[in-house]
């Protein structure tokens, strides 16, 4: 992950290199080479991916695209509040580092776990919640779409709103293989700690807003941003809501900045005319950077 980056761009891999120094470690070796095992840790994985999409905001910067609005699906809302300039890199880098930390030890003090429901609105799924809750808890953790939904809770209820969920016609009710219940009251240590955390950080005014999974409202001053980002770990990801939230602003294309293109995907069940492209890639970022000039992308 990051590699082609790393190899085709000077700025890229001085990002990587920053991060490294930072860290005091190679997060740069671990997202190229891994093992699979140790990147997947949340520790790695959240600074991984941080390192990763702001090395992929550099350069898309440096190459003239223009950015007016931001948003970023948990994990990722550090890395856009970054490219907004609320945060520093060094600062964000840490506090994503930190941030994974206290997620995994949350998770083993309480543990719990995830499922992701497709094909059932969110007032079923709120329902099946409520019902799975006499065993446990249980809540909606990611609101993706319209029919893509995950639930977070203790490990009986989460398996508990599966199976209701699939006795009441669910395309799909699986399981994810997670260490722990993300998005879920069971996170309140991660998030005491945070909030703590966060009010040591120094945080600029956003210099562009950027749509807050807590809130699928644009924020850009200092302590709303603190506020939303210690609330984020307990409460549902609204990313539905947010990308209407930024479609409705007049927003028109969208570059997914960082691995992959799962946001991509989860567009299409939002607007299909909305243009998203992806920059995991220096392909990607080539084609990004062919937009005109002064086209506003986020």
């Amino acid at each position: 992950m990051g590699r082609g980056l790393f190899e085709t761009y000077k700025l890229a891999r001085e990002t990587y290199e920053e991060a490294d120094k930072i860290l005091g470690y190679s997060i740069s070796d671990i997202s190229f080479n891994g093992p699979v095992e140790i990147l997947k840790q949340t520790r790695n994985t959240q600074p991984a991916l941080f390192v990763h999409s702001i090395a992929s905001f550099r350069v898309l910067s440096e190459l003239g695209l223009g950015f007016s609005m931001a948003a970023g699906h948990s994990l990722g809302e550090y890395s856009a509040l970054a490219a907004a300039g609320a945060l520093g890199f060094a600062d964000g880098l840490l506090l994503v580092r930190r941030r994974g930390e206290l997620m995994h030890e949350a998770g083993l003090k309480r543990p719990g776990s995830m499922a992701a429901i497709l094909g059932l609105s969110q007032k079923e799924v709120e329902t099946l919640c409520k019902e799975a809750a006499k065993t446990g808890i249980v809540q909606l953790a990611n609101l993706n779409s319209l029919s893509q939904i995950v639930i977070s809770g203790e490990l009986l209820a989460v398996e508990t709103a599966v199976k209701l969920a699939q006795e009441r016609g669910a395309k799909k009710a699986v399981m994810l293989p997670v260490s722990g219940a993300f998005h879920s009251p069971l996170m309140e240590s991660a998030s005491v700690e945070l909030a703590r955390i966060l009010a040591e950080i120094d945080i600029k005014r956003a210099k562009f807003p950027v749509v807050a999974n807590y809130s699928a409202a644009p924020a850009r001053e200092p302590e709303q941003i603190r506020e939303n980002l210690a609330r984020q770990v307990l409460g549902a990801v609204r990313w539905e809501e947010s990308l209407r939230r930024m479609l409705s602003a007049g927003v028109k294309h969208f570059l997914e900045v960082g691995p992959g293109n799962v946001l991509k995907g989860l567009m299409r069940g939002v607007d299909k005319d909305a243009m998203v492209l992806g920059t995991a890639t220096p392909d990607d970022i080539t084609r990004a950077a062919a937009l005109p000039e002064k086209l506003k992308v986020t």
